[in-house]
């Protein structure tokens, strides 16, 4: 422990003895605080680490029923665990269930080859995790994501895309910023706009600003884009045919929030109540001898310190676990043929 440490764990510790904490997480709270930069005022930090308290223990006590083969999957503290899970939700999601229309519908074609798993980080389509801090613009990150990957199958190279384009310019569309917003509004805008710029000239400012887009800049373009029904089998085919497709999904359960590691199921995680935009790149398994262990391989958004390096493995075929398949869709940058 070094002297800075020790000089707040003494600090620490007169605030504790007149208080509901318990002493014995006094290290880790300060390790945990050093780690993520987290400074409070003088009337915020006692109830935070209450908060910081409830979450650990928690997340200790699911490890340990992991531990006896009662969860599919472990929980880790991360950066959000002095948060509430309303707070959460409001300033780290931003998907707009209400306002999600389907309009042009994928059919499942019987001239698709479809793998038992696939996973297009292996084949260049997806570039690497990003992070939207404490801004409701989870649409915008999984919007960019399966337009990287349309253009990276149509000209060969990845290029990542100005998630601060579409949080500044597509209010017209029907999108809110840091408010909230829907993948198919993003993709009109790009319709509309005739392009995207890239996230090197337009760079993700954690806010909205005045509209900046530059034609010269721009990266990407979009002729349409395509639902997908409420159906896993039919996800799984659009999936291997398409590439990544912006998917929707409840992230609700405190479970979800502290997810480290293996195949994600919790009961009270629902296939209706969307708040969150995500990015799915993948599908498989992890023993041909149990249907339990199908997943979804999904590209979150919130940085590389959370979950498995950026990434979950939701349930699959297990009755739309999460909403997976309830609002996904994908752009189209060139024509679609379908029985190629």
């Amino acid at each position: 422990m070094n002297f800075l440490l020790f000089l707040a764990f003494l600090c620490l510790g007169l605030v504790v003895g007149s208080s509901k904490l318990d002493p014995r997480f006094n290290v880790q709270w300060i390790e945990w605080k050093e780690l993520y930069q987290k400074q409070y005022g003088m009337n915020e930090e006692e109830w935070r680490r209450e908060l910081w308290e409830t979450n650990l223990k928690m997340i200790e006590l699911h490890n340990e029923e992991y531990n006896r083969g009662k969860h599919s999957f472990t929980m880790a503290m991360n950066a959000f665990g002095d948060m509430t899970t309303e707070e959460f939700r409001l300033m780290m999601n931003g998907f707009q269930i209400k306002k999600h229309r389907v309009e042009n519908i994928f059919q499942d074609s019987d001239f698709i080859n479809i793998p038992s798993s696939i996973d297009w980080r292996e084949r260049g389509y997806v570039v690497p995790v990003k992070h939207q801090f404490s801004c409701g613009a989870s649409w915008a990150f999984s919007a960019t994501g399966a337009l990287e990957g349309q253009m990276f199958r149509k000209t060969g190279q990845l290029i990542s895309l100005s998630e601060q384009n579409l949080v500044d310019c597509s209010w017209s569309e029907g999108n809110e910023g840091c408010n909230g917003g829907v993948m198919n509004f993003a993709f009109q805008y790009v319709i509309e706009n005739k392009g995207l710029d890239t996230e090197t000239s337009y760079p993700y400012e954690e806010g909205k600003g005045p509209c900046k887009y530059n034609p010269q800049h721009s990266a990407a373009n979009v002729s349409g884009y395509m639902d997908i029904p409420k159906d896993e089998k039919i996800l799984k085919e659009a999936l291997a045919y398409a590439g990544p497709i912006s998917v929707a999904i409840d992230t609700s359960p405190p479970t979800f929030l502290f997810y480290g590691t293996g195949i994600y199921f919790d009961p009270n995680c629902s296939s209706t109540d969307l708040d969150h935009g995500v990015l799915l790149v993948g599908y498989g398994f992890e023993s041909e001898e149990s249907d339990n262990t199908k997943y979804w391989l999904v590209k979150n958004s919130w940085g590389e310190e959370w979950g498995m390096h950026g990434y979950i493995k939701i349930a699959r075929d297990w009755s739309n676990h999460c909403g997976i398949a309830s609002a996904a869709s994908f752009p189209l940058c060139e024509p679609m043929n379908i029985d190629k």
